[in-house]
This record gives C-alpha cells, structure tokens and sequence, in this order.
C-alpha cells in the first residue's frame, strides 16, 4: 500500500506543479518513446540474465506491493516456537521431533501456519532439527547452517541487483529515445515553428521518462527489495541462533530471549511482553 501511495504522490507532484506552470499535458503523452526506453531496458535485462533471475526479479518486485510479510507478530511466533521445540527436547530428547519434522503441520501450536507456510524457512528449520537428531557436533551445524545463509543471501541478492541495474540503465534509454526523437526532428527542417516545436518537446519527453522511470519508479522498488533481502536475512540469522541454543540444550526461556535479542528494534518484544507469553505456555 504504501509503494502505491508513493507512487500516487510522485505522479501528483510532478502532473501538478508542471500543469500549474502553465504546461499541457498532452504532450507529455508519447507512446512511441515508451515502447523505446521500455523495450530496450526489458530486451537489455532478458539478455544479461537467466530467465529463473528475470522471473525471480519480477516476482520480488511486485511483492514489494504486498506488506512486509516478517512483522513483530512473525517474530513472536517463530520464539515461541523454538520456546516449545527446546522445552520438547529436554523433556522427551531430539529423538521425539523426528514425527514432528515429517509432518510440521501436525502441530499448529509449535509450527504456526504462517510458519509453515515459509516453506524456504520450514525447511531450513527442519534440515537443521534432521542433523541434531543425526548426532552432528554443535560448531559444524552452525558452520554449516553460516554457509547456509551466506548462499541463501547470495540467492535473495541477485535479484536485487538485477532490479538496481534496470534502474540505472532507464536514463541511458531516455537519452536514446530522446536522440532517436532529434533525428526525427532534423528531418522536418523547414516545416512551420509549430510543427517543429511539437517534435523537440516529444524528443524531450524520452529524457524525462527515462530519468522518471528509474528515480521515480523503479529505483525505489530496487531499493525496497534491498531492505526486505536484508530483514528476511535477520529472520533466517535468528531461527539459526534458536536452532543453535537447541543444539546446545539452552533453557527453553533463554533460547527465546537469545532470539529477542536478534531482532530489530522496531520488531523485538518487551522483556515483560515476552515474559508473559513464556509464562501463558509453559503448560
């Protein structure tokens, strides 16, 4: 909602303060440049990437029109989810979350739906739970699950990337539209100052638009995905230091306060807050 208010509030400031000066906004309407600085950016970012990267750019980019999916309430049910898988091990061993790493939909109050809808993060929980159960030594696990996460950032970087580079690119096409537009203007050489002056300004709306496009439009997206890659890292570094804390046979309430401790703080629980929850489940 809010990129598309961002969006409402760039094109009414820009409309509004060139129609208050007196300009007309029909001329800014020019299809042809559009289909240039467009296409051109579109065939440049099929060719410098895979089509998975291109799809995945894509993907990431109109997502960033849904709200941030990893809010403060996320955040609480991934604790109280590792809050229950310590307190079920120490009470029972690992061996007991083997039924429940097969089938995490068999239990909603340890693995919530929307947890279990992330199904990159349900994995990865899971792999790392299969390990423990295997017997793997606490420092490999967590070298292991660092390398994890270096790939997975990696992976959720690239189409970030992608995305920033299309932004940079849109002012170079705008140029190109914009001469592609002076050419045609040298060919009406001798027609009235009228008819001139209509094909200087249509070659000059292909600067603007490519200038708009990557400042106004795309770049902000890029830079939103960039902040969104970095928050889901945050949530993937936490549930490493759960799995962690379980590995190590942490207290089931400092393992949630290890975890609260890895959360930004516009989205960390009180101390008191997270309190309260611990005591309402220690049933």
């Amino acid at each position: 909602m809010l990129v598309i208010i961002g969006y409402i509030l760039v094109c009414a400031s820009l409309m509004g303060g060139y129609i208050g000066g007196g300009g007309h906004p029909g001329i800014l309407w020019q299809p042809f440049e559009m289909i240039i600085i467009v296409g051109a950016t579109v065939g440049a970012l099929v060719v410098a990437n895979p089509l998975s990267v291109v799809k995945s750019a894509v993907a990431k980019a109109t997502a960033t029109l849904k709200p941030e999916p990893y809010d403060r309430e996320f955040y609480v049910e991934l604790m109280m989810c590792f809050y229950m898988l310590t307190n079920k091990t120490r009470k029972e061993g690992l061996l007991s979350l083997e039924d429940l790493i097969e089938n995490p939909e068999s239990n909603p109050s340890i693995f919530t739906e929307r947890i279990t809808n992330d199904h990159h993060l349900l994995e990865f929980i899971c792999d790392n739970l299969r390990l423990m159960i295997t017997g793997v030594e606490v420092h490999q696990l967590e070298e292991l699950m660092d390398q994890v996460l270096e790939t997975h950032h990696a992976d959720e970087h690239t189409p970030v990337s992608t995305i920033q580079v299309m932004a940079d690119g849109l002012p170079a096409f705008g140029i190109v539209a914009a001469v592609m537009g002076v050419v045609h203007t040298m060919e009406l050489v001798g027609a009235p100052p009228a008819v001139m002056g209509k094909a200087i300004a249509a070659a000059l709306v292909g600067t603007f638009v490519g200038i708009l496009l990557s400042y106004g439009f795309v770049g902000p997206v890029g830079a939103l995905m960039a902040q969104r890659s970095e928050m889901t890292a945050n949530l993937y570094k936490c549930a490493q230091k759960g799995l962690i804390c379980c590995a190590k046979g942490v207290s089931p309430a400092m393992t949630a306060e290890y975890m609260r401790a890895m959360v930004s703080s516009e989205k960390r629980p009180s101390f008191k807050e997270l309190d309260n929850l611990l005591r309402s489940n220690k049933g």
